[in-house]
């Protein structure tokens, strides 16, 4: 899977909006009820490393595979990077951004849930 493609997948999942920051930022965000469930740095060095939340038990897992590593600044919220997409088995991304996209939609607040 590409970075389009995966651009793509995000944009799919119900009520998923994009937004990109620019400086200092720099990051295309994707959120659901107003909560992030991934990103990509959108700035060079870091330009389309893709950030998404996982479970405390994935996080110690995906870390220790090259290529992973704790993301920066929302590490200690259990967000991994994966450096480059391309070379990432496209299957389990899939089931990682999906697990963030549920995890965003059920943590959002219950006034926004309501509409």
């Amino acid at each position: 899977m590409d970075v389009s493609e995966l651009k793509e997948f995000c944009l799919s999942l119900a009520a998923a909006t994009a937004s990109e920051r620019g400086e200092p930022a720099n990051v295309l965000t994707y959120k659901v009820k107003g909560r992030n469930f991934a990103y990509f740095k959108t700035s060079e060095p870091e330009r389309w490393r893709f950030s998404v939340r996982v479970s405390p038990e994935r996080f110690l897992e995906l870390t220790d595979i090259p290529g992973v590593k704790p993301a920066r600044y929302m590490h200690r919220f259990h967000w991994v990077t994966i450096v480059s997409v391309s070379e990432f088995d496209s299957v389990y991304l899939i089931e990682l951004i999906k697990w963030s996209y549920r995890k965003a939609c059920s943590s959002s607040s219950k006034k926004i849930n309501r509409s």
